[in-house]
C-alpha cells in the first residue's frame, strides 16, 4: 500500500475508536509495517473487526498481505501450455515407448 493509504488506515482507526491515540511517533512506527500490506485486505479486515470489537485493533489483527506468486504453479502451467503444442502423434509415440521401457525394466 502507499504511504497515503497507510495514513488513511490510521485515520480510520482513530475515527472508529476516538480513544486510540495517534502520535507522530506511533504513526512513524506503524506506517512502514502497513506499507507492506494489502490496502483493500486491511480495510476489509478492519471493517469486520470494528463491527465486532469495542477496542482498537492491534495492527496484527487487521494485517493482510499481498499474495505471493506461486512459482511452481506458474512453471507447471507453462509446461502444460508447451505440452499442448506437441502433436498427438508424438505424444502417442512417447507413451508407447515409455510403456515398452517400463515393461522391459520390470522384467529385469
Amino acid at each position: 500500500m502507499t504511504h497515503e493509504e497507510a495514513v488513511h488506515i490510521l485515520e480510520m482507526i482513530k475515527d472508529a475508536y476516538p480513544k486510540f491515540p495517534i502520535s507522530k511517533g506511533k504513526a512513524t512506527l506503524l506506517i512502514p509495517s502497513l506499507k507492506k500490506m494489502d490496502y483493500n485486505g486491511v480495510m476489509e479486515k478492519f471493517s469486520d473487526f470494528a463491527a465486532n470489537h469495542p477496542y482498537a485493533p492491534m495492527i496484527a489483527e487487521i494485517a493482510s498481505y499481498p499474495l505471493e506468486p506461486n512459482l511452481y504453479l506458474e512453471k507447471m502451467n507453462k509446461w502444460k501450455r508447451e505440452a499442448d503444442k506437441v502433436p498427438a502423434e508424438i505424444k502417442e509415440n512417447f507413451r508407447q515407448a515409455m510403456h515398452e521401457l517400463i515393461k522391459e525394466k520390470s522384467q529385469s
